[in-house]
């Protein structure tokens, strides 16, 4: 008979916990977990038995975490961390053409010139299984934390960005990017448009953060006047040239869909320059199909470069 620890350690039970905590919605997080959402409500039911207690409370249509939920949230993660930490430990010893790697990437990252990389990979090796996702810089960072990622997509320097904890992680770059300010009209400097409307991504977003500390002496003290929000770059970008507003991008994003974009580049001193780059725990390093993913982006990289990939995808479009 099974006994109530049985129930809890339950990595499926334990996931779809952790889905409902992040999409705090019933039927989004059935959706994203390919389930039905009675199947998940069981799976909770069994949770909340097993610890004898409730992990959700509702307030009208919203639900939230109890003390208990709470308590129980950092002890998922631990043990997830734990098995996945066993997984990665035993199949340092496998063959490298076999397993599974997880990307993440922030949300305002352009992934069309990776995800021709993941296609080349994945013809070269079809038993890996792949798995690219989006988050925002949150989301993408507790992850990275909770050991549920091989690969995070992220941005450098990160001032936000624990001096402690990186020294858990190595980074292998993709691209030495910047930041491309936009207006509708031609010939303008920055100065000229900060009192002007703008379309930004999410507060909290790494481009946000950084176009305020670089220009901090240019712009307005309480900020820039922001119209709208979107945590992707397509929909600011047709949001910004249909409502005549100001907004800013990363100069990769820039030269893939230049052809389509109808605003004007700023003269904005001095430039915003960062880099994009593969984030990974170090003890990963020896995990052979890790390693063997690295060593196959170089060998990409070497066969033709991030710059000339972006030209040539974007003569495509």
């Amino acid at each position: 008979m099974k006994s109530n620890a049985d129930a809890v350690l339950s990595a499926k039970s334990l996931h779809y916990f952790l889905q409902l905590i992040d999409s705090m919605s019933y039927t989004q997080a059935a959706q994203i977990l390919g389930i039905t959402q009675p199947a998940l409500t069981q799976q909770i039911k069994k949770l909340e038995k097993a610890v004898g207690s409730p992990l959700f409370g509702q307030v009208g249509k919203r639900l939230y975490l109890t003390d208990a939920g709470i308590e129980m949230e950092e002890t998922a993660h631990k043990l997830l961390n734990t098995v996945q930490g066993a997984i990665d430990t035993i199949q340092q010893y496998s063959e490298s053409d076999i397993g599974q790697i997880s990307i993440g990437a922030l949300n305002t990252f352009d992934s069309s010139i990776l995800e021709e990389f993941l296609v080349a990979f994945n013809r070269k090796y079809p038993e890996i299984k792949l798995s690219f996702t989006f988050y925002d810089r949150k989301e993408l960072w507790n992850k990275m934390d909770h050991n549920e990622l091989d690969f995070a997509i992220i941005y450098v320097p990160d001032r936000n960005a624990n001096p402690a904890a990186m020294k858990q992680y190595w980074t292998e770059k993709i691209y030495d990017d910047s930041l491309i300010v936009l207006s509708p009209k031609q010939r303008r400097k920055l100065e000229d448009i900060v009192d002007e409307k703008w379309v930004s991504y999410p507060k909290g977003s790494y481009l946000p953060q950084t176009l305020t500390r670089f220009y901090s002496g240019k712009l307005p003290e309480k900020g820039l006047n922001i119209s709208a929000r979107f945590s992707e770059t397509h929909q600011m970008v047709n949001f910004a040239q249909a409502n005549k507003c100001n907004t800013f991008v990363t100069k990769s994003f820039y030269e893939l869909n230049k052809k389509n974009i109808k605003l004007h580049t700023v003269n904005a001193i001095p430039a915003v320059e960062f880099q994009s780059c593969f984030l990974y725990r170090k003890n990963k390093a020896d995990i052979p199909r890790l390693s063997n993913f690295l060593n196959e982006w170089k060998q990409f990289l070497k066969a033709k470069d991030y710059s000339s990939r972006l030209d040539e995808y974007s003569s495509l479009i």
